[in-house]
C-alpha cells in the first residue's frame, strides 16, 4: 500500500510541474516521456563532455570540407542519395550545420561517440527549456542555465550569414516549417522560432508551394527569403513529390537554395555529415595514418571514436560483439545488435532496411536506477550534447533500452554540489 501511495504522490508531483510548461509533450504517444526524476553530474563530467563534443565536431568539419573535392563515387559509396548529388557540395555558411547533436556514452575509457545528428536533431526544447524548470523543482543547478541565450545569439548569427550572402536589403520573410500533426516536431520548432528571437512565421509543411525555379511561397502567397526547417529531414525532403507524382518538388526546393533564390536552414551541408557512414571513413582514414588529421586529432579520434565499418569482417575475425545500423536511421529503427552472425538484439522496425548498413564495435550504456509513473525501473543512459555553429552547448540524457529508441525517456540532469 505504501509503495502505491508513494507511485500516487509521485504522479501527481510529475504532473503538477509538468502541467505548467508550455507546449511541451511529457506524454507521448499516450506513454510518459517526460520524467519527475534527475541525474546529477560532476560539474568536470559536464565540462568533459563539451571538450569531447567540441573535438568530435572539429573532426566532423573537417571531413565534410574533404567531402566536397571527393568525386561522385565515394559520395554514393557513404550512401549520399544520387538524386542528392547535384546539390551536395553547396555551402551557404563558414560551418557545416548549424543546430547538431552529438550522441555519447560514459564509459570506464572515457565517453564515446555513437553518432551526429547535424541535419535535423531534436531535443532542443528539452535540453534549453524544460531540463531549468525541473531543475527548478528539485532545487538543482542547471548545468545548461543561459545557455538559450547563446543558441538565439547563434540561429541569429547563422540566419544574418545567409541573409548577407544572399544579399538580401529589404526585410525578410523568414519561415519555421514542420509537420503540424506530430506535436514533438512542431513544438520543438515553435520554440526555436522563439528562440531565434526574429520576424518569422510558423508555417505547416503541407500549406507550402513551390513555383519551379522561381520560389517558394507561405500559405498566404508570399514569397520566402529563409526556410527553417529543423525536423524535417533532406533524405525525406528529397522524395517528396506532387499529388499526381508527376513533380520531384523535393529537388525543385533544392534547385532554389543553389540558384540563391531560397535560404536553408539547417543548410544543405548538414546533409552531407549525416551519414553514418562517415564515422566509418573517418576511422579508416585514422587507421591508415591519413595526412588530413593532424596526430593530435588522431589521437582524438582513438579516444572518443569506435572502430566502424562498411562490413562486419573486422568484427568477425576477432569475435566482438558488434552493432548494425542504417546509414540514415533515427530513434534506433533498423538497429541490431550482433556477436558473429547471431543476433542478440533487434529493433522490431525496418523501416530503414535499404540503407547501406554500417558496423561499429558495440559498447554497453551505462545503467542507472529511474523514477517512472509505474515505480522504479533500470534504464541505460544516452548523452544527447549540442553543438551550436561548432561550438559545445547544452547537454540532456535519455533513458531507455541499450538500443535508444522512440520509447526512451527523457531524464533531466543538475548540478552536484561540490563539497569543500
Amino acid at each position: 500500500m505504501l509503495q502505491s501511495v508513494s507511485i500516487e504522490e509521485h504522479r501527481r508531483k510529475r504532473q503538477e510541474v509538468y502541467s505548467k510548461l508550455d507546449s511541451f509533450w511529457h506524454d507521448l504517444h499516450d506513454s510518459e516521456y517526460g520524467l519527475f526524476d534527475i541525474a546529477l553530474l560532476e560539474k568536470s563530467e559536464i565540462e568533459e563532455i563539451r571538450l569531447v563534443t567540441k573535438r568530435v565536431g572539429r573532426i566532423f568539419f573537417k571531413v565534410g570540407q574533404l567531402l566536397r573535392n571527393v568525386p561522385d563515387e565515394l559520395l554514393l559509396q557513404l550512401d549520399i542519395p544520387k538524386d542528392i548529388l547535384p546539390f551536395i557540395r553547396h555551402r551557404a555558411l563558414p560551418v557545416e550545420t548549424v543546430i547538431a547533436r552529438v550522441d555519447l556514452v560514459q564509459t570506464k575509457h572515457g565517453f564515446k561517440l555513437l553518432e551526429i545528428n547535424s541535419d535535423t536533431p531534436t531535443f532542443e526544447k528539452e535540453v534549453f527549456y524544460a531540463n531549468g524548470k525541473l531543475c527548478q523543482a528539485f532545487q538543482a543547478e542547471d548545468p545548461n542555465d543561459g545557455l538559450v541565450a547563446k543558441l538565439g545569439i547563434e540561429m541569429r548569427k547563422a540566419l544574418a550569414e545567409v541573409l548577407h550572402v544572399a544579399k538580401i536589403k529589404k526585410e525578410p520573410h523568414i519561415v519555421f516549417t514542420s509537420h503540424d500533426d506530430h506535436e514533438e516536431d512542431k513544438f520543438t520548432t515553435k520554440f526555436l522560432m522563439d528562440v531565434a528571437n526574429v520576424k518569422a512565421k510558423y508555417v505547416p509543411l503541407h500549406k507550402l508551394t513551390i513555383i519551379r525555379n522561381e520560389g517558394l511561397y507561405d500559405d498566404e502567397g508570399k514569397r520566402i527569403d529563409v526556410l527553417y526547417r529543423q525536423t524535417y529531414p533532406l533524405e525525406h525532403l528529397i522524395e517528396d513529390v506532387t499529388a499526381d507524382a508527376t513533380e520531384k518538388i523535393g529537388l525543385q526546393l533544392l534547385e532554389l537554395v543553389i540558384s540563391n533564390k531560397l535560404q536553408m536552414l539547417n543548410p544543405i551541408s548538414a546533409f552531407l555529415l549525416q551519414s553514418k557512414a562517415i564515422q566509418a571513413l573517418i576511422w579508416g582514414m585514422m587507421e591508415a595514418n591519413h595526412p588530413l588529421f593532424t596526430d593530435e586529432e588522431k589521437q582524438w579520434i582513438t579516444a572518443y571514436f569506435l572502430p566502424t565499418y562498411l562490413e562486419p569482417d573486422p568484427f568477425l575475425q576477432n569475435g566482438k560483439k558488434y552493432v548494425q545500423k542504417p546509414s540514415f536511421g533515427r530513434e534506433g529503427d533498423t538497429v541490431s545488435i550482433l556477436q558473429g552472425n547471431r543476433k542478440l538484439m533487434e529493433d522490431v522496425h525496418k523501416t530503414y532496411e535499404t540503407s547501406l548498413p554500417v558496423f561499429q564495435e558495440y559498447i554497453d550504456l551505462p545503467s542507472k536506477e529511474i523514477y517512472t509513473i509505474h515505480g522504479k525501473k533500470e534504464a541505460k543512459i544516452l548523452i544527447g550534447s549540442f553543438l551550436i555553429n561548432g561550438e559545445p552547448c547544452g547537454i540532456g540524457l535519455r533513458a531507455g533500452g541499450q538500443i535508444t529508441d522512440n520509447n526512451a525517456y527523457f531524464l533531466p540532469i543538475g548540478l552536484k554540489l561540490e563539497r569543500n
